[in-house]
């Protein structure tokens, strides 16, 4: 019979629980059923690891999960739309909107998942940090991923990763550090950005054919669409947060507020000065201003 015992037990023939049996041993008894289910829990083989993770706070275990968990479906958003680019299921122009709708309006849906420690947020803010470093890596022509800049860019090249697609992932990034849940304005500006931006662009490629007389890039309709759906896209995600309790919002006031906030954000994307300044930040720009001057510090 041949068994092998943890450093510091008895001899390999003691009945020590945390044995590790090599062959069947019909004298000793079985590790308890806490310790078994902690092992299979944590999945993790030698006490000192076993040991550290059950000493680990609830709330960080959480927040790493999460982050796991949204950082990968983060990742698996952009490789489907590649896949389904590369593959001509959908257009480029529509694929590159869709992962910018989706994207923001996902991610903010996910902070309910973190805990409510100080530090929630910080592991939220890791998904933006990761998918920058990714765009910049790519960019700089580090890497490539030639499905990437084609499902994100407008005319696919590396380059264009670093302007707005890169702006995009930062305004993400300040959001969470700077405004996280509790704020109302960093729900609408991203809100504003992912929803109001990306519905415009969708919706003016596909009907745009009345053109704005200062601007002749974008269309009536394309602006309609960027308020109505930045408008409705804040509405419910104020709604969201609110049911959830993170914030309070007077409904009675809210409405006249947002509708305000998504003219002013809709004016922005409308003046033509996108070679000067991407989308992606003067329109969240513009939104956290105007929402911090009628909302303030408290959503109401």
């Amino acid at each position: 019979m041949v068994a092998a015992a943890w450093p510091g037990s008895g001899a390999a023939c003691t009945s020590s629980p945390n044995s590790l049996l090599l062959s069947r041993p019909p004298t000793h008894a079985p590790p308890p059923a806490s310790s078994m289910r902690r092992r299979l829990v944590l999945g993790v083989g030698t006490p000192a690891v076993a040991a550290l993770a059950a000493a680990a706070p609830p709330a960080v275990l959480r927040d790493g999960a999460a982050t796991l968990f949204v950082t990968a479906g983060a990742y698996a958003l952009v490789r489907t739309f590649d896949v389904l680019t590369e593959r001509r299921l959908v257009e480029k122009s529509l694929s590159r909107k869709i992962v910018h709708v989706l994207s923001g309006v996902l991610f903010m849906s996910s902070w309910p998942l973190f805990s409510n420690s100080t530090e929630a947020r910080y592991f939220a803010a890791v998904v933006p940090f990761l998918n920058s470093m990714r765009l910049l890596t790519y960019g700089l022509r580090l890497s490539t991923d030639e499905a990437l800049v084609k499902s994100v860019t407008r005319e696919g090249k590396p380059e264009e990763l670093l302007r707005g697609p890169l702006y995009y992932v930062l305004v993400l990034l300040f959001s969470v550090l700077v405004f996280w849940r509790e704020s109302a304005i960093g729900i609408v500006s991203l809100s504003m950005m992912s929803g109001g931006d990306g519905f415009a662009d969708i919706v003016g490629r596909r009907y745009g054919s009345v053109k704005l007389p200062f601007n002749e890039k974008k269309s009536w309709i394309g602006s309609i669409s960027m308020f109505i759906s930045g408008f409705l896209l804040s509405a419910i995600m104020l709604f969201y947060f609110s049911s959830l309790g993170y914030i309070h919002v007077s409904w009675e006031e809210a409405f006249g507020k947002l509708a305000l906030v998504a003219l002013a954000a809709t004016v922005v994307e409308c003046i033509p000065v996108i070679d000067v300044v991407d989308d992606n930040i003067s329109v969240p720009l513009a939104t956290m201003l105007v929402a911090f001057l009628l909302f303030g510090s408290n959503t109401q």
